[in-house]
């Protein structure tokens, strides 16, 4: 029996989802930036119980945690930079008026399947979204195209196997590859 692209990344993103909770570590520099890591580096880091964006996100809070979701997925930080840029500019409650929410802009029916309770959790937006796209890339090793079923939606893209003829689509491509410094 063929899988379809749905139940194919639906296996993907379960596979990839956390399985147990794992302990991060924060150290703010003197320059106010976050360091988070995996494990205790010094006696610096101390542990970051619950991984929140602060209040009142704005960019230079949010790339740390870009920086670290990044590493841990094997994504290149700054497509998913200029994927938050172009997805929510950086507002941490954005809605679209499609209904996507949050950093990453990910629709309900994503979310569920990505496990995400609260799309306005900042962090756990962008572990979701990170993961998402980490997916597509997997499924479709080209950038141009996982970005495109990122915005259209997988099964646009599976359909021509190109990006899809919608100019939202091909315009949210466009500006995701140039901000990322990629085209």
């Amino acid at each position: 029996m063929r899988k379809t692209l749905p139940a194919v990344l639906a296996a993907l993103l379960l596979a990839a989802a956390p399985g147990r909770a794992q302990t991060i570590y924060q150290y703010r520099d003197a320059k106010g930036n976050i360091h988070l890591s995996n494990k205790k580096l010094d006696d610096n880091y101390r542990p970051y119980d619950y991984m929140r964006l602060p209040a009142g996100t704005d960019e230079n809070k949010v790339l740390p945690f870009i920086r670290y979701y990044c590493r841990r997925h094997g994504v290149d930080p700054n497509l998913v930079r200029a994927m938050v840029e172009v997805e929510s500019g950086f507002a941490e409650r954005a809605v679209s008026p499609k209904g996507a929410s949050g950093l990453m802009q990910i629709m309900p029916g994503t979310g569920k399947v990505l496990g995400l309770a609260d799309a306005f959790d900042g962090s756990a937006n962008l572990e979701a979204g990170i993961r998402y796209i980490r997916a597509l890339l997997d499924t479709y090793g080209d950038v141009h195209l996982a970005l495109a079923a990122y915005n259209a939606g997988p099964g646009r893209v599976q359909k021509g196997g190109a990006i899809p003829d919608i100019p939202e689509t091909r315009d949210y491509v466009a500006k995701v590859m140039t901000r990322a410094g990629l085209r």
